[in-house]
């Protein structure tokens, strides 16, 4: 047992230290760029008698890549604190209809471009479970972005309400550590942060549609949605369903490392080390006792 310890020990050991180290790839960066002052909308998970909010944005990954660090950008009540910020959880969706029931409700004009109907668990981080650090700061004590969605997120035949109106907050960026990197394949996905404050919400704060350099444009650019637990599994589309307006993209930014093994490819390495580790132990009992004795 000693041998498939030290192999299975080896092969871990290995991977982590892989996984964490830039010679494993190439270093990326990709950002949708600065707020546009356009829209705010919710993002929130349920507590303290509200439901869950979610929004997400979109982006591409060409080959499987490690994220380290994640940003956002969004609104505190005026004058908030930042230590009101109590939690922050990252998720991460498919393009529908993977991991999603087709065809879906009907409750909705459509879920063509959407999110998944559920998040890949294994890519969920979460400050409260110590899967991630985050340190917000302050951009401007007053933002105002010219329409908000909150509240407004029914299902047909209310899908339009032209969302709530012009808002005013504390701008600031949340900086996003993964204590566990998220690796992902190569595909399509859609970023979700969520913030939960001591008071009041957290609003997250539109980007330029189409993604201008500096930035990292990409095709196909899909615009945000966003549900409610009322809502869900369904999604509406911000601009086109709610406000009609935009459509929007959100203010985030990914970076970490393109190139690295997908993680069914490492399963396979460390599973090999542990039949590297059996093999020799199989081979070692079958020695004779005398020929053991001998080699000792």
């Amino acid at each position: 047992m000693r041998a498939i310890g030290v192999s299975l020990a080896f092969g871990l050991g290995f991977f982590a230290a892989f996984v964490t180290s830039p010679a494993s790839g190439s270093v990326f960066s990709f950002s949708t760029g600065d707020p546009d002052g356009l829209i705010a909308t919710l993002s929130r998970p349920a507590g303290g008698g509200a439901i869950q909010t979610e929004t997400a944005d979109d982006f591409v990954f060409s080959q499987a890549s490690r994220i380290d660090h994640a940003t956002f950008v969004g609104l505190l009540p005026s004058g908030a604190l930042l230590s009101s910020i109590t939690n922050v959880e990252i998720e991460f969706y498919h393009v529908f209809p993977k991991d999603s029931t087709s065809p879906p409700s009907g409750h909705v004009t459509t879920r063509v471009n959407s999110p998944a109907d559920v998040e890949i668990g294994s890519a969920t981080r979460d400050s409260s479970a110590g899967t991630l650090s985050f340190i917000p700061t302050v951009l401007s004590p007053s933002f105002t972005a010219a329409n908000s969605v909150v509240n407004g997120i029914h299902p047909l035949p209310g899908v339009f309400t032209g969302g709530e109106g012009a808002v005013t907050g504390e701008e600031v960026r949340i900086n996003v550590s993964f204590t566990t990197p998220v690796i992902l394949p190569a595909d399509h996905y859609f970023f979700r942060p969520e913030v939960l404050l001591s008071s009041g919400e957290f609003l997250w704060l539109s980007a330029p549609k189409p993604i201008l350099p500096p930035w990292t444009p990409f095709t196909p650019d899909l615009q945000a949605w966003i549900r409610n637990d009322d809502l869900a599994p369904d999604w509406l589309r911000i601009g086109t369903d709610i406000t009609h307006q935009g459509p929007f993209n959100m203010t985030f930014s990914l970076d970490g490392v393109a190139g690295v093994p997908e993680l069914g490819t490492w399963a396979m390495m460390i599973v090999g080390f542990g039949g590297v580790g059996l093999r020799m132990r199989r081979r070692a009992t079958a020695i004779p006792p005398a020929r053991a004795t001998a080699r000792s």
